[in-house]
């Protein structure tokens, strides 16, 4: 369907740039392997266990939207409460920011290095094991800052705008954590706001 496609292309516009040094530091690692002459692995292996996970989190989003549609087809209390449900959607988005397991991922993917070290596996079916366990945790960081499209507006051009920043910022500054933290407090207080004034989301007319 058109939904997915346009997904994938949108989680590969937001998350390669905070791959992309992953990726990078694999291919130099097997660049190196190959000009000393021992077994390597294409990179594209590696690169395209990130795909896949996209591609699987498109899969999650569509159905998820075919269900909301669905209910809000057979709840009137759902239709006339939209925005607020959209406004605790946020909160929780906001909250789950300052979550242990959102720290625990944005920790595996600050540093490709400590990753390469402490995860190597060897082969094409390592390599892409590799990839597909760093794309999760990448996942994990920022899984529900994709979930807030959702009454945000999927195709709100400043909306994805603002979320590929947030994700570089966290993932690959040096202030990540404030910067998590900062998004954590904007997200709790947006939210709050949308639940006592509704119309203050933008898909919300």
């Amino acid at each position: 369907p058109l939904f997915l496609a346009l997904w994938i292309v949108m989680m590969v516009a937001i998350m390669f740039p905070t791959a992309a040094p992953m990726i990078l530091m694999f291919a130099r690692a097997h660049r190196q392997r190959r000009e000393r002459e021992q077994a390597f692995v294409p990179t594209w292996i590696f690169a395209g266990s990130y795909l896949l996970v996209w591609s699987a989190t498109g899969i999650a989003a569509y159905f998820l939207a075919l269900a909301g549609d669905e209910l809000a087809d057979r709840s009137t209390w759902l239709i006339e409460n939209a925005g607020r449900v959209g406004g605790v959607v946020l909160i929780i988005a906001g909250l789950y920011q300052i979550s242990p397991l959102k720290q625990a991922c944005l920790n595996k993917c600050r540093s490709p290095m400590a990753f390469i070290l402490m995860s190597w596996r060897d082969g094409y079916p390592g390599s892409f094991r590799m990839g597909l366990e760093h794309a999760v945790y990448c996942l994990g960081c920022c899984w529900l800052l994709f979930v807030i499209l959702f009454p945000l507006g999927v195709m709100n051009i400043a909306v994805l705008a603002l979320i590929t920043i947030l994700i570089f910022m966290e993932k690959s500054t040096g202030v990540g954590r404030q910067v998590a933290y900062g998004a954590a407090a904007g997200l709790v207080a947006y939210g709050a706001a949308v639940i006592l004034v509704p119309t203050a989301l933008p898909t919300i007319m």
